[in-house]
């Protein structure tokens, strides 16, 4: 089964589920939006305002997030034709993702959305038409210059494979300190080829001075194996090590399973964007999450629980990681509670010590 069938969200409204443990990706969207704001305010002053926007949101995934990027761009585009005294345009939305992705729980909310938008945009709003489009973004998704703005959150730092060649990345699952360097050489070359691919099948689709605003995980230095970086999985290889070391898990099952993943940094996407060529970098920006965005270290009456936030992490990457977990190791209820248990703890033992944050970019582009 390739991984195209495998890498999905946690389906539903359930309490594992993605829609209800997503905080973190909604706290990144609420700190892109300035750039977000910026980059449609510098598409629409450039241009004439269109009868039509035809807008994109690639890996939408699902839950409260999905639309809550499509509510941020339009309330852009409304204000400021509004400041124009300019008639609202419509909106075509294109939300993707891939196969075993839930549209449903997606497509079950559109209605409230469509009635909120005619209440607070008045009866002169222009209608919304929302559709699924299913596939990846890695290939071709749109016909030629049929896009004006492109929109991804949380997403780009998901690579098209798992690198060739890293069988020697034993016990780990990613980038760590024990990794030989030829692991991180195999991450950053799988990473530029899909990140390019990505960037040349977006510029057929988009129209000249068309924009793109994407946000993905990245870090803070160049170096790989820096903690924003890759504590957070080393702290899931630990668990499943634990596992491993206890019968519960096959040793060479852990041997063989490295994730599909590939955090940046900003050089790297930079130099990328430049040698593709087809579209000028305008701003980008780094910014940084708590793991628990629940706990705000700026407050000082805010009180540090380890226990909770360990929890509350521990469901944040169940929610991403459990169907690709699932999939590779065979595990029942029971053993991803017990695995997400163990990561519960060794999270909060690790933020007791020091609270490390997740590592984001954001970046705005113009098609030339």
């Amino acid at each position: 089964m390739s991984l195209k069938e495998i890498i999905h969200m946690n389906a539903g409204i359930e309490k594992s589920s993605y829609a209800n443990n997503s905080i973190v990706q909604k706290t990144a969207i609420l700190r892109a939006r300035q750039i977000l704001e910026d980059t449609i305010m510098d598409m629409i002053e450039k241009d004439k305002v269109l009868e039509c926007y035809k807008i994109a949101d690639l890996g939408c995934s699902s839950g409260p997030n999905s639309l809550l990027v499509i509510s941020n761009i339009i309330d852009i585009i409304h204000v400021l034709c509004m400041k124009k005294n300019q008639i609202s345009p419509e909106y075509e939305v294109s939300l993707n993702d891939l196969f075993e992705n839930d549209f449903n729980t997606i497509f079950k909310s559109l209605a409230p959305f469509y009635d909120k938008l005619k209440v607070e945009k008045g009866p002169k709003f222009g209608p919304c038409f929302i559709s699924g489009v299913v596939g990846s973004f890695y290939g071709k998704l749109f016909r030629r210059k049929s896009l004006h703005f492109v929109h991804s959150s949380y997403c780009l730092h998901w690579t098209s494979q798992v690198p060739e060649e890293i069988e020697n990345n034993k016990r780990n699952i990613y980038i760590a300190k024990t990794s030989p360097p030829n692991v991180f050489e195999a991450y950053l070359k799988q990473f530029q080829k899909d990140f390019a691919t990505f960037l040349c099948f977006r510029s057929e689709e988009i129209v000249p001075n068309g924009r793109m605003v994407l946000t993905f995980l990245g870090r803070s230095i160049a170096d790989p194996t820096s903690n924003d970086s890759c504590c957070w999985s080393e702290l899931l290889a630990k668990s499943l090590n634990d596992m491993v070391d206890e019968g519960l898990v096959g040793e060479a099952e852990l041997y063989s399973f490295n994730l599909p993943f590939y955090t940046p940094y900003i050089d790297e996407v930079k130099a990328i964007v430049k040698e593709e060529g087809s579209f000028t970098l305008d701003k980008f920006e780094l910014f940084r999450v708590n793991w628990d965005p629940s706990y705000n270290d700026d407050d000082k009456d805010c009180v540090f629980d380890k226990k909770k936030s360990g929890k509350d992490m521990a469901k944040t990457i169940r929610a991403v990681f459990e169907p690709l977990l699932v999939s590779h190791f065979g595990f029942g209820d029971f053993e991803v509670d017990n695995l997400f248990e163990r990561y519960a703890n060794h999270v909060g033992e690790h933020l007791s010590m020091e609270k490390t944050k997740f590592s984001n970019i954001v970046i705005s582009l113009t098609k030339k």
